[in-house]
């Protein structure tokens, strides 16, 4: 929207997670609080999308990613402070301004698409976004007229008897027009119980100067919790997990355990896959069609390919190509590639290495820094001795070749189409095409 800046609150500390690392760090389905509102701030297209920053600045940044302009407040004087650092770098923008907070990671597009539309066609100064809740402690709370705008949020600490009584709450996310914004934002004081520049005093100043104050009530509490414990960050952590399994589920993926299954907000899996439980896909993870991801397994930014058998494995940074089996207790390392019809077994690691067609690494075997050909067998126990203490080497393996169990191969190495290694043999030289190497150290049989 042109007309639309979004500025993310992400400058706290959070003392109540006891934790070095600032609170909207923490992760929630694989990404950090901060970046899932970021993300949902993207979806509405904003003309300008900014993140206030103060504890550990240059880690949020660090962590944070996307078309974002980051703003410092180098000191925590409260939220009404916090927006007010944003003033300079909107000087140029008139429009609607929405505020949002890095700890709401539950938080949905759709329903700031609905505070927007409600706010403009009221055409309200402000318009904040309110739940109504059984137990309304700790929160501020909404007082409405008789014609149902809002007069003034009164925080807990300040609230009379009276006041304190009402379940309609603050969530904190609100919405304004900019130069109504930073005239009231100069009008703020600090009389109050924290001390500080409060936010939520900027509609009884914009009512006191005659405009008008909406509100959008939803009945979806769960989106506007805000994390302010590790408690709250285990409930969010599974609302957002089974709010990921629904998606998938009403995609045609099969997930046969939702409340044990793990998937990350940014995986794609493809229909008629089915996902077993206690399976863990993370990251930038792509899995395609009629794929089985058993028990136990972990799959973090790869692809995976169509009609893919995994069974309790790890897999991150790789490719596995269509139809290709993989497991039990395999280790996909980065840089793995694996082609189409490809065997990887049981208590094998593969890594950064490329695998052709129809090639097989069935039991026991390490396997780094190598390219092997199609249609060959790997035996078990096989090592690729690709580190000398100081430097990486590559092996080499071609098409149809059979190596024997318990071949160490020491790179550099390469071992042609057809070659054969006979069980337990030590090859630190090249071996040619159709050859048969047998011993310690391995030489051509005659």
């Amino acid at each position: 929207m042109a007309n639309l800046a979004t500025i993310t609150l992400a400058a706290g500390k959070g003392t109540r997670m006891k934790s070095s690392l600032p609170k909207v760090l923490h992760q929630v389905a694989g990404n950090s609080m901060v970046q899932h509102v970021v993300d949902t701030a993207s979806r509405l297209e904003p003309l300008h999308n900014l993140v206030i920053v103060g504890y550990k600045a240059e880690q949020v940044k660090a962590e944070t990613g996307g078309e974002i302009q980051f703003v410092k407040q180098e000191q925590q004087l409260g939220t009404g402070h916090a927006v007010m650092q944003a003033k300079d770098d909107l000087a140029d923008f008139a429009g609607v301004v929405l505020v949002l907070y890095g700890d709401t990671p539950l938080l949905t597009s759709e329903t700031l698409q609905q505070l927007i539309k409600k706010h403009k066609t009221e055409e309200a100064a402000a318009t904040i976004l309110t739940t109504k809740v059984d137990d309304p402690t700790g929160y501020g709370r909404i007082i409405r007229d008789q014609s149902d705008y809002v007069t003034k949020i009164v925080e807990e600490k300040d609230a009379t008897v009276e006041e304190a009584k009402i379940n309609e709450i603050n969530t904190g996310i609100c919405c304004f027009e900019s130069e109504l914004l930073w005239d009231a934002l100069a009008k703020l004081d600090t009389d109050n119980a924290q001390g500080e520049y409060y936010l939520t005093d900027v509609p009884e100043i914009l009512v006191a100067q005659g405009y008008s104050v909406g509100a959008l009530s939803i009945s979806d509490t769960q989106q506007t919790i805000g994390v302010n414990t590790r408690k709250h960050l285990a409930e969010a952590e599974q609302i957002l997990r089974q709010r990921i399994c629904n998606y998938h589920l009403e995609n045609g993926v099969t997930i046969i355990d939702p409340a044990n299954t793990y998937i990350g907000d940014e995986v794609k899996i493809g229909q008629d896959s089915i996902i077993y439980p206690f399976a863990f896909l993370e990251g930038k993870t792509e899995v395609g069609s009629e794929v089985v991801i058993g028990p136990q397994t972990r799959i973090n930014d790869s692809i995976i390919g169509n009609q893919v058998e995994i069974n309790s494995s790890t897999i991150i940074g790789s490719q596995v190509g269509d139809r290709s089996k993989v497991g039990p207790y395999a280790y996909l390392r980065p840089g793995t590639k694996l082609a189409s019809e490809v065997k990887v077994g049981d208590f094998v690691e593969v890594k950064k290495s490329e695998i052709a067609k129809g090639t097989k690494v069935p039991h026991l075997s390490y396997i780094g820094d190598a390219l092997i050909g199609q249609n060959t067998n790997i035996g078990a126990g096989t090592i690729t001795a690709n580190y000398d203490g100081q430097q990486k080497y590559r092996t080499v393996i071609g098409d149809d070749v059979f190596i024997g169990s318990d071949s160490t191969l020491v790179a550099p190495l390469r071992i042609g189409d057809r070659a054969i290694t006979g069980a337990g043999p030590v090859v630190t030289k090249d071996v040619e095409a159709d050859d048969l190497v047998l011993g310690v150290p391995a030489e051509p049989k005659e």
